[in-house]
């Protein structure tokens, strides 16, 4: 094939050009057009800012698993047509959100003073 490939060049005068990106599997976003969009809203009710706003992140207590699960019975995909928990997961980082425990701000405990007694 290559050398045919070769020749056929040289005979004709153009270079062929191999469709590199035309190879390999497509985005999910292909398939399903409007998946970010719903899990957008999905996960945006759920989520939350950093508390002490350190940075910009969105965290979310909806695991991958669980945005999967509401994707099957709020917005009525199929199980078979969507993607697995770890691209759903890459999906999620990627829209800049990240499944996160959030915890509630603790009230900072009170310390007890200690007093020293001098020995006189």
């Amino acid at each position: 094939m290559t050398i045919r490939k070769g020749t056929h060049e040289l005979e004709s005068g153009f270079t062929c050009l191999d469709a590199f990106s035309a190879r390999g599997r497509k985005r999910v976003e292909v398939h399903l057009p409007h998946l970010l969009s719903d899990i957008k809203a999905i996960v945006d009710s759920q989520s939350q800012a950093d508390p002490q706003f350190r940075t910009t992140r969105l965290y979310t207590r909806l695991t991958a698993a669980e945005v999967r699960q509401q994707l099957i019975a709020h917005k009525g995909y199929p199980d078979d047509a969507l993607p697995t928990v770890p691209t759903i997961t890459t999906k999620l980082n990627a829209l800049g959100y990240y499944p996160k425990k959030v915890a509630k701000s603790q009230p900072q405990k009170k310390s007890q003073k200690r007093t020293r007694s001098s020995p006189t």
